[in-house]
């Protein structure tokens, strides 16, 4: 790869992909089976080699809309890194970050993840390498995935499961807080019942205030469950540095762990037990590695995980958690719910993803699939 190659077009595409199967949190519907699921696909180009990237709008479970991450990547992350050399990964973080502040939190994470995740891909795509060789990381050749329990009503559970051990998965993930806490506690039963042996988690993406999380954590304890994924709200420091000390459970961290310095704040007020590496979330593969890394250096456990992610973003996923040792079972549910008819190169068996051996993501994308796919004015070029 020339050094000097620098970005010089940045293509954006709202698509509609098929839903195969519905989908919810406790923030409300992720996906609704028979109506399209949309992604933003970006595409970043550079002296003729290109990569892609993903983000997946999901206002029940972040704020940022499909209108929101697309006007955000075409009106000013897009425009401030035309020119900037592709492989000054860190520098075009900085610059994301004056671009749209971080504010609080990370400032519009899931429209900066597929722009770096594209550059991520570009680089690899470049030098003829996959990522982990990029990164001199690769720990692992494949990874296992869960299947989800989510919105199943008592009757259904068992069906669910059922479903997921004939696809070949033996790992479960429930979501919990779609009901009350006697349902809950029931939905997590029946899935024990129905694979005795199965690891399992349950994930209540901060439904619960801190007494109830205390209730819960020693009511889920006897369905040996082996984490317990954000209870509370994502702020609450305060209560979850408590909820750690009452729950006879390990507490996982997700929503609330956006930038690694947030992960930082958690490790020095020793108020977390695991940490769940999400690339969309840290706002791309950049953020997401030091987050991974200091969770490493500090001995915090990881747990994988993905934002219903079609198939570029799955790669993305493999590859972080290849390099940091994160060998599941993952959250990486996109393949249960949709469909990416656009990709080829990710292959998964029997629960199991083989990490891309194919340079950058080692996903091939096909463009005119994308354009097929594309939502009337939801593209764009930048250049």
């Amino acid at each position: 790869m020339k050094l000097d190659l620098t970005v010089d077009r940045i293509d954006v595409y709202a698509v509609a992909l098929p839903t195969t199967r519905s989908f919810g949190v406790a923030g409300g519907s992720v996906a609704v089976a028979g109506h399209p699921s949309i992604r933003i696909l970006t595409k970043v180009s550079a002296g003729g080699v290109h990569g892609w990237g993903e983000a997946t709008p999901i206002p029940a479970w972040t704020y940022e809309t499909t209108e929101s991450i697309f006007s955000t990547i075409t009106r000013y992350l897009a425009p401030a890194i035309v020119g900037q050399p592709v492989w000054q990964l860190d520098g075009i973080s900085r610059i994301f970050d004056r671009t749209i502040n971080r504010g609080f939190s990370i400032g519009a994470p899931l429209a900066k993840a597929a722009v770096d995740v594209a550059l991520h891909d570009l680089v690899g795509r470049a030098l003829g390498i996959p990522l982990g060789v990029l990164w001199g990381r690769r720990r692992h050749e494949q990874i296992e995935l869960a299947w989800i329990v989510s919105g199943q009503t008592l009757a259904e559970v068992a069906d669910c499961v059922q479903e997921g051990i004939g696809n070949g998965y033996r790992s479960f993930k429930v979501k919990i807080g779609l009901h009350d806490e006697h349902t809950d506690l029931g939905v997590v039963r029946a899935v024990r019942e129905a694979a005795p042996g199965a690891p399992l988690w349950v994930d209540a993406n901060q439904a619960y205030t801190c007494d109830e999380a205390i209730r819960m954590a020693r009511r889920l304890e006897e369905f040996d469950v082996f984490a317990f994924e954000q209870p509370l709200p994502a702020n609450d420091v305060a209560g979850q540095r408590r909820l750690r000390g009452a729950s006879p459970l390990p507490v996982a961290l997700d929503e609330s762990l956006r930038h690694p310095s947030d992960l930082a704040t958690f490790v020095r007020l020793d108020a977390i037990d695991v940490g769940v590496a999400k690339v969309q979330r840290s706002g791309g593969l950049t953020l997401s590695r030091r987050l991974c890394q200091l969770a490493e250096d500090c001995g915090v456990r990881l747990l994988g995980s993905g934002l219903t992610d079609s198939d570029v973003g799955l790669a993305a996923s493999l590859h972080l958690f290849s390099a940091h040792g994160i060998k599941g079972p993952a959250d990486l549910n996109g393949r249960q719910f949709i469909s990416s008819p656009y990709a080829t190169g990710i292959i998964v068996k029997d629960g199991m993803a083989q990490v891309p051996v194919g340079p950058g993501l080692g996903v091939e994308v096909d463009d005119t699939v994308v354009r097929e796919l594309a939502v009337d004015g939801l593209t764009s070029t930048v250049d």
